[in-house]
């Protein structure tokens, strides 16, 4: 078994606590729905909010402190040390989470606060502001995008978007792709395999990336493209062997194969897009509006640099997803509720948000901050018509409560590189896949219980 699985006794314990402690979570909650933020700033409270480093600056805790009178502790984000406040009853008071898998996940474990009687009562996060990505934070018990609202997103992108370099499709002689019309999957692979360039069987410069923020969202989101789902209706079991799944396995595996862009096999040098983009070692690169904030200051690169829609497949539907949503949830065992809100609606909706907008690091997810997204220059005002006219394409593809993406992602990293060098087939893969993630599909929902 993969070390990564289910190893810490601090989350197994925490699943099996989440699961007896529903009714009394439920309980307590009710005593206290109604003591929501009342516009009152929380003025000399203290709030804990766990984070990765960057996600809050430290220039912007004082602001903070100026502006609402709330000290902001920063914690270090991390998993194990989150599961072990959680079940000693002594929580952060804002977590971050990625909202398209961790969700589900905290929501489904009694663990996160309902948030629905806070935004009623704001007025600085208002439901109609609220871009539609946010419903990545809904559960309803059974399926995310519905029911309760437990977090926000602080900005997103649609994750299946890529970025291209004008400058490499015109060394190679290939046409641009259409800034309105996706190609299909099938056309990006092609195009890939005309971009990419080799010297003496080593790789100079990836044709182009496409691996999603996860391979558990990128093959979920994927299996969406090609018309299906990858796990059944009670998001207890996964299927890559129906049409769908199997198509989606079957492009990436491909994909890795021909080696056109960085995989398991074939890794980045630098461990991400970014700097391989930048180097111009990378014709396109699978990442959304985001990287934006990291083109545009280099000039010379951002005149050359477009954004496309999401490919889709040939008869599937046209679908955008956003993979990411990472923002801020609340703890049901949040001492200082009404102080964290404070600094929740201050985090998504006043100083911190209007400056992530106006970055380009990212959509804002209240509507009214759509205005601040640079727009200035020819090259950004393109891009912005290309990101507009592909939010009409988002939709929320479910993820499953019962497991978090990057124990997928474990599992997946063991299983699949025998199919990407071709000792096995993709039906081989497709089998392995299934019973091993099914496994942890089961304990999880046995945990949740």
């Amino acid at each position: 078994m993969h070390p990564h699985v289910g190893a810490p006794m601090g989350r197994r314990r925490f699943l099996a606590l989440s699961a007896g402690g529903a009714a009394a979570g439920a309980a307590a909650l009710s005593g206290c729905a109604m003591r929501v933020s009342t516009g009152v700033s929380g003025s000399g409270e203290t709030v804990t909010v766990m984070v990765n480093s960057g996600d809050i600056l430290p220039e912007q805790v004082r602001q903070a402190k100026k502006a609402l009178g709330i000290k902001i502790v920063l914690v270090k984000y991390d998993i194990t040390k989150l599961i072990a406040m959680l079940t000693s009853g002594s929580p952060p008071d804002l977590v971050r989470g990625v909202g398209a898998v961790d969700a589900p996940f905290f929501a489904a474990r009694d663990v996160a606060e309902e948030l629905d009687p806070y935004f009623a009562r704001s007025g600085v996060l208002k439901l109609d502001d609220l871009d539609p990505v946010n419903d990545l934070w809904r559960y309803d018990g059974r399926t995310q995008g519905k029911g309760p609202r437990y977090g926000m997103a602080k900005d997103f992108s649609q994750d299946s978007m890529y970025w291209y370099n004008t400058a490499a499709f015109d060394k190679a002689g290939v046409d641009h792709p259409s800034e309105t019309e996706p190609v299909t999957y099938e056309e990006w692979q092609d195009t890939a395999k005309r971009l990419v360039q080799r010297k003496k069987g080593q790789t100079t410069v990836f044709g182009g990336s496409y691996a999603g923020l996860t391979r558990a969202t990128l093959l979920t989101t994927m299996t969406a493209s090609a018309g299906g789902s990858l796990f059944n209706d009670d998001f207890s079991r996964v299927d890559f062997t129906t049409p769908e799944a199997r198509k989606a396995l079957t492009w990436y595996i491909d994909y890795c194969r021909t080696k056109v862009g960085p995989s398991l096999i074939q890794p980045d040098p630098n461990g991400w897009d970014g700097p391989t983009y930048q180097a111009g070692r990378l014709a396109m690169s699978n990442a959304g509006y985001w990287m934006g904030g990291m083109i545009y200051p280099d000039k010379k690169l951002a005149k050359v640099s477009r954004l496309a829609p999401a490919p889709t497949f040939a008869d599937g539907p046209r679908i955008s997803a956003c993979q990411g949503g990472t923002g801020l949830w609340m703890p049901r065992g949040a001492k200082n509720k009404d102080a964290a809100w404070r600094v929740f609606e201050w985090f998504f909706g006043e100083e911190p948000a209007r400056a992530r907008a106006a970055g380009g690091w990212g959509i804002p997810t209240l509507k009214s901050l759509r205005p601040l997204m640079p727009g200035q220059e020819d090259y950004e005002k393109r891009v912005l018509r290309v990101q507009e006219s592909e939010l009409e394409h988002f939709s929320v593809v479910s993820f499953t409560p019962y497991t978090r993406a990057d124990a997928v992602d474990a599992l997946f990293n063991q299983i699949a590189p025998a199919a990407m060098n071709g000792q096995i087939s993709v039906d081989t893969l497709a089998g392995r896949l299934n019973s091993a993630i099914n496994d942890q599909l089961k304990r999880g929902k046995e945990q949740v219980g």
